[in-house]
């Protein structure tokens, strides 16, 4: 269900007919702006959320902050759209000093810390692997979805795990979809930044049959609509949800619930989250900006 100029209405994927059993799950919701934070220090705030395999910290910072793992297992990822954020990643694999923000870092498993300074702010995106992370979230605890199969890890990079490092300063370009990177354990889509609210005689109400969407929302206000499947048994519906939400904010969208989202104010950044990497997404041409670095899983992931 996408208007004709939506990259994504070519995806096989999507145009695929499903019947669905409950029961289903509802959404995660953090409305970041309005809920008090989980982590503070001198200069900075972080409010933390899990979905079935992510935790995602954000993080509003004045200051410095730093933020350090010890026999992280595996790869996780930090970005930060705002040019003046300037990072210090340290690993055992790789370092970087003084660099700038408008990039997304991808971190080795093992021993790291990394240290951000300036005003803005940067997201965090750890697989629910980090027990210790998760008891930190503002929903520790979530219901199973019975749509979502257990975690798979996709194959490891060419030339092993570093510390690896992409400029999000990348043009728009007919036919690809946003700006997408890929690792191990996750896919992020940094979706342009949009400099007028979204025509709702466009929108792109659409499923995804067992993965999570994770809407993270850095700048301007959002709505997200939500419908699941009628099932023959009625103790299985649910009633459609309409979830306003202004920024910094987290939604996480379950399968199979029908979605779609509007953009109400005049400047948006909205960023959406996979774990584990999209098969469909990863298989169009051009669309994963840092494809060559991470191969293909060995079976589909729908």
């Amino acid at each position: 269900m996408f208007d004709d100029s939506d990259p994504r209405k070519a995806l096989t994927s999507m145009s695929k007919e499903r019947s669905f059993s409950g029961p289903f799950c509802g959404p995660e919701v953090g409305n970041f702006s309005q809920e008090p934070p989980q982590q503070t220090g001198d200069g900075w705030q972080a409010w933390m959320m899990r979905c079935t395999n992510l935790v995602v910290r954000l993080v509003r910072l004045e200051g410095t902050a730093t933020f350090a793992r010890a026999g992280q297992l595996d790869e996780y990822m930090v970005f930060s759209t705002d040019a003046d954020v300037r990072f210090d990643i340290e690993t055992t694999a790789g370092t970087v000093s003084d660099h700038s923000g408008n990039h997304l870092f991808v971190v080795p498993p093992g021993d790291s810390t990394v240290t951000v300074r300036g005003r803005g702010q940067v997201s965090f995106l750890y697989t629910t692997r980090a027990d210790d992370l998760v008891a930190h979230c503002a929903n520790p605890e979530i219901p199973a979805n019975p749509h979502i199969p257990p975690f798979q890890q996709w194959p490891d990079p060419v030339g092993g795990f570093r510390l690896r490092a992409y400029d999000l300063d990348v043009p728009e370009q007919d036919g690809r979809f946003g700006r997408i990177f890929r690792c191990t354990t996750m896919m992020v889509n940094v979706l342009p930044r949009f400099v007028a609210p979204r025509d709702a005689a466009k929108v792109s109400p659409h499923y995804h049959a067992s993965f999570e969407q994770v809407s993270l929302t850095l700048e301007g206000s959002f709505e997200h609509f939500l419908r699941w499947p009628w099932t023959s048994d009625m103790a299985d519906w649910l009633p459609d949800m309409h979830i306003r939400c202004a920024s910094p904010s987290v939604t996480v969208l379950p399968p199979p619930a029908i979605h779609t989202t509007l953009w109400t104010s005049e400047t948006t950044q909205i960023v959406d989250i996979f774990s584990p990497p999209r098969m469909d997404f990863s298989t169009k041409d051009g669309w994963v900006l840092n494809a060559a670095d991470y191969p293909l899983a060995r079976t589909e992931i729908e």
